[in-house]
C-alpha cells in the first residue's frame, strides 16, 4: 500500500508552495498530485511552475501528477484544462467530465475524488475509456467500497481519502470574498490571508465548515488512520492525504509507520491530534453523517 499527497487546496504564497514540495520530496510519500484544483483566479503558480516541480519530485524517486480544476466555467479555463492534458510527461487527474472526456482513449488517466463513480458500472465505464486509478468519493462508506472493490477491473488502482478536510462543494461562488463583502471578481485574492481556509461554528461554538474560495470544506479533519488495517483488508491500493499547513509531514510519518507496523494507530492518532485544532471526524467511512467521529 501507498501513500499520496493530494494537491494543496489553498491559496499559499510561491515561496511556501515551493518549500512545501521540498520537503514532500525528502518524505516517505510515493505520489505527489500538483496543480490548481479549486480556483482558476490563483495564478501564483503557473503550468511552467508545477512541472519544474514535478521534474524534481521525480528526480527524487516519486511519482508525479497533474490535477486538474473541479470546476470548468469559461473558455479559458477549458483551454487551460487542454494544455495540461497535452503535457506529454505526467499522468493527469481528472476532476471533472470535461477533462476524462479529453483524456478518454488518449492517454491513461486517473479519476479524481470529484468526479461521481458511486457504482460498478460506473467504475466499469472509467477503466474502458482508460483510467488505471480511481480516487473514492469522500461520502461514500466502507460497505460501498468493498462491494465497488469485488467487481473492479484488475488493472485498475483504488485510491482513498483518508487524512484532511473534506472537499464538500464548490460554487460558481466565492464565500471567502462574499464574506468580505466583495465580488467575486475584485475579490484580491482575500483567500490567501487565510492558509487553512476560513471556519465556521455554530452559534454554540461548534466546529461547522470551512471556507476555502469557492469550496466548502469540512470544519472537522478527516481522518482514517485507526483504519489503515480494514483499508488494507479491502485491497486498496493508495492512502491519500490532504496537505495542511502545519504539522503535515509528522502526519505522513506517522500514518507509514502504522502502515510498516512500527506503531500503533492509536497512538499515531495521538501524535497527530496536535496538529488539529477542531478535531476529527470519519462519520463517511463508517455509514454515518460526515462530521460524526465514530472510532474515539
Amino acid at each position: 500500500m501507498k501513500i499520496s499527497l493530494g494537491p494543496i487546496p489553498y491559496l499559499w504564497e510561491r515561496s511556501r508552495v515551493f518549500d512545501f514540495y521540498a520537503r514532500a520530496a525528502e518524505a516517505p510519500v510515493d505520489i505527489v498530485y500538483l496543480g490548481e484544483t479549486v480556483c482558476s483566479k490563483r495564478r501564483a503558480m503557473r503550468l511552467p511552475d508545477w512541472l519544474d516541480i514535478a521534474a524534481r519530485l521525480t528526480a527524487a524517486g516519486k511519482e508525479a501528477v497533474l490535477s486538474t480544476l473541479t470546476l470548468i466555467e469559461a473558455e479559458s479555463e477549458a483551454s487551460y484544462l487542454r494544455t495540461i492534458i497535452e503535457n506529454g510527461r505526467y499522468t493527469v487527474e481528472a476532476n471533472d467530465m470535461a477533462a476524462i472526456n479529453m483524456l478518454a482513449g488518449v492517454a491513461p488517466f486517473i479519476v479524481g475524488p470529484h468526479v461521481n463513480v458511486y457504482n460498478s458500472r460506473a467504475l466499469e465505464l472509467m477503466a474502458r475509456i482508460g483510467a488505471r486509478r480511481w480516487v473514492m468519493p469522500m461520502e461514500l462508506d466502507r460497505e460501498t467500497l468493498a462491494a465497488l472493490q469485488s467487481s473492479r477491473s484488475a488493472n485498475l488502482e483504488t485510491e482513498v481519502f483518508v487524512f484532511g478536510r473534506l472537499p464538500l462543494s464548490f460554487s460558481a461562488r466565492c464565500f471567502t470574498a462574499r464574506a468580505h463583502n466583495l465580488p467575486k471578481d475584485e475579490c484580491g485574492f482575500r483567500c490567501a490571508d487565510y492558509p487553512e481556509g476560513m471556519p465556521m461554528q455554530t452559534r454554540e461554538g461548534q466546529s461547522f465548515l470551512n471556507l476555502n474560495g469557492i469550496q466548502v470544506q469540512s470544519g472537522e479533519t478527516y481522518n482514517l488512520v485507526n483504519e489503515i488495517g480494514e483499508l488494507r483488508a479491502l485491497k486498496v491500493d493508495i492512502l491519500r492525504l490532504s496537505p495542511q499547513p502545519e504539522g503535515m509531514f509528522e502526519i505522513i510519518d506517522a500514518f507509514r509507520h502504522v502502515m510498516d507496523g512500527q506503531l500503533e494507530s492509536s497512538a499515531a492518532a495521538g501524535s497527530i491530534a496536535p496538529h488539529q485544532t477542531a478535531g476529527f471526524c470519519d462519520g463517511y467511512w463508517h455509514g454515518a453523517p460526515g462530521m460524526h467521529r465514530v472510532h474515539v
